[in-house]
């Protein structure tokens, strides 16, 4: 290709009006690429908002999950150690009332403190051998009652 000199104002104007043409045809292609491009992003941007607004939904409910699970597993700790104090206080004589008293981490600790206190507390009596509450019927050989329960079984 050999480069050919411009010797006229109309040839120039035709070169630069036809490098003008082209030049705009390539920027309305641009310019529709640029408008695809610029609905895609909006598109893109609203899919974004969305699956943010679910994000911060789903950590919520699982912090919700989460402090349900640890409320709840605190819960049946509870209810085990109550359950293992409450055996402990049976095994070692103790009343259920003073099974909440029992203080200890594990079953070992626990079972100290029973056995602690269980030597604290009073063991209950044997029944007495012989009634000691007056007789109070009323009849016919009442007298006779009385009389020989005042007597000495035993000799001088």
């Amino acid at each position: 290709m050999s480069f050919k000199a411009i010797e006229t104002q109309e040839e120039f104007d035709r070169i630069i009006s036809e490098r003008l043409s082209r030049q705009k045809e390539s920027f309305e292609k641009q310019l529709a690429d640029y408008d695809q491009l610029k609905t895609a992003k909006a598109d893109l941007e609203s899919q974004v908002g969305t699956l943010q607004s679910t994000i911060e939904q789903s950590k919520a409910g699982q912090e919700d999950y989460t402090k349900q699970i640890s409320d709840l597993t605190s819960k049946v700790a509870g209810y085990e150690t109550a359950n293992l104090r409450t055996r402990i206080a049976l095994q070692n004589g103790l009343p259920y009332d003073l099974a909440d008293r029992l203080v200890g981490e594990d079953e070992e600790s626990i079972k100290a403190d029973a056995e602690r206190l269980s030597s604290f507390v009073a063991k209950p009596h044997s029944a007495p051998l012989k009634n000691v509450e007056p007789n109070i019927q009323k009849d016919e050989n009442s007298a006779y009652r009385k009389l020989v329960d005042g007597l000495k079984t035993e000799g001088e």
